[in-house]
């Protein structure tokens, strides 16, 4: 399920991103996936929004702004999924 309005701010070798990404596998959730490594805009768009380069960190349409994996997780869980 592709699902607009979410950004998930990544690169390759985080383990913590690598937890995030599984979700989404796991609930069949596809977002925007915007390496940082990568691509250094979608860099300096995370640290000119939140003050940091931490990943991952999800972007949630308004915008807001969710770090910690456990909580985007929890989040894709319970609000995304959940209604899908």
């Amino acid at each position: 399920m592709k699902v607009p309005g979410l950004s998930l701010y990544h690169f390759e070798g985080c383990p913590y991103c690598g937890r995030v990404r599984d979700a989404m596998r796991r609930l069949g959730i596809e977002l925007e996936l915007r390496d940082i490594h990568q691509q250094p805009r979608h860099r300096e768009e995370l640290v000119g929004a939140t003050g940091r380069q931490m990943v991952p960190c999800l972007r949630i349409e308004g915008p807001r702004w969710m770090h910690e994996s456990a909580d985007i997780v929890r989040y894709l869980e319970r609000e995304v999924a959940g209604k899908g």
